[in-house]
């Protein structure tokens, strides 16, 4: 990849243009898949309603809550900011309350693009909105309907959306209300959208407008905060590694990999019953010695020169607890 690739593709993922792309395609082909493969309408009477509007309306909210749960930063928020069982919660200054909310906004967001993609294209095809909303079409402007009773008339209309054969003098007016149908709901689809769009750039106006920092250094600041989680990362995969591989040695003798593994040792069924009940992070008194696994106390307190060398073989007949 040329260099100047490389950085349009890294500046669409900060900006997260390259996220909300891929969300906008996987949504509209779940849509399609959804459509052809597990919709169809029962086409009949008090059922095309609940059906209809519950393919348009619950996988959207499905959508949204995925959205918000899916986002590390809303857990981090709420962690920071709402969750009062930790520690004594520490005064906030009000230019962090502020870049919260801008956070909390960006997340609305971002959360928001799957459930609305999968409504407007829901629309624009009519497909659920035409099952929905058959029971309730007006057909009183139509002769055929004159001398047919309520429920008979309830029943053909229920049985519009499935195209099945129907009476020759009543398929004309299927087809215009099916045609109908179709332009509320590709009408509701786009209004959908020019209201997305303008309320997105509205958004993005208060947001700046709000921001307690400048362009610079609102760029600066996603970028510390990118930077930050990845160096992160990296730095407590390492460190949990190196720690990890301590404490297997001064369980097993040996390291796994290592080619020295000449001094091993059995663990003592004390050893397996001291591993078997995982210690806390970070919980209770600060003073105190609290490890970040599940290798519990025994085997970090003891000191790897108080153990005698070579394969130990003590208390073997006894059976090994498992964790």
């Amino acid at each position: 990849m040329s260099p100047s690739l490389n950085n349009i593709v890294s500046s669409l993922q900060r900006s997260g243009t390259l996220i909300n792309s891929l969300i906008v395609a996987l949504t509209i082909s779940g849509q399609h898949l959804c459509s052809s493969s597990t919709f169809t309408c029962p086409c009949q009477v008090g059922k095309n309603f609940y059906y209809g509007s519950a393919f348009l309306v619950f996988p959207a909210l499905i959508l949204l809550i995925a959205g918000f749960a899916l986002r590390s930063q809303t857990w981090t928020l709420t962690s920071e900011y709402c969750c009062n069982c930790g520690p004594p919660c520490r005064r906030i200054s009000p230019l962090e309350q502020r870049l919260a909310c801008l956070q909390c906004f960006s997340i609305t967001g971002r959360a928001l693009v799957a459930p609305l993609t999968w409504l407007a294209v829901t629309l624009l095809r009519g497909t659920y909105y035409e099952c929905a909303a058959s029971e309730f079409a007006s057909v009183d402007h139509y002769p055929e309907f004159d001398n047919v009773t309520a429920s008979k008339r309830e029943e053909i209309l229920a049985g519009f959306p499935c195209y099945s054969p129907a009476p020759s003098d009543v398929s004309l007016a299927r087809d215009e209300v099916a045609l109908l149908h179709r332009f509320h709901s590709q009408m509701l689809g786009w209004i959908l959208i020019t209201l997305a769009t303008i309320a997105y750039l509205v958004s993005r106006c208060v947001a700046r407008r709000c921001s307690p920092l400048t362009p610079l250094q609102h760029h600066y600041w996603t970028n510390h905060l990118q930077n930050e989680r990845e160096l992160f990362e990296q730095a407590a995969e390492q460190h949990s590694r190196l720690v990890v591989q301590e404490r297997i040695k001064k369980l097993f003798g040996f390291i796994p990999g290592s080619e020295d593994a000449k001094h091993i040792r059995i663990p003592s069924c004390q050893d397996w019953r001291d591993i078997a009940v995982p210690s806390l992070l970070c919980m209770g008194d600060n003073s105190q010695g609290h490890h970040y696994s599940f290798l519990g106390d025994k085997v970090v307190e003891e000191n790897e020169e108080d153990k005698p060398e070579g394969i130990e073989l003590e208390n073997v007949s006894c059976p090994m607890q498992v964790a």
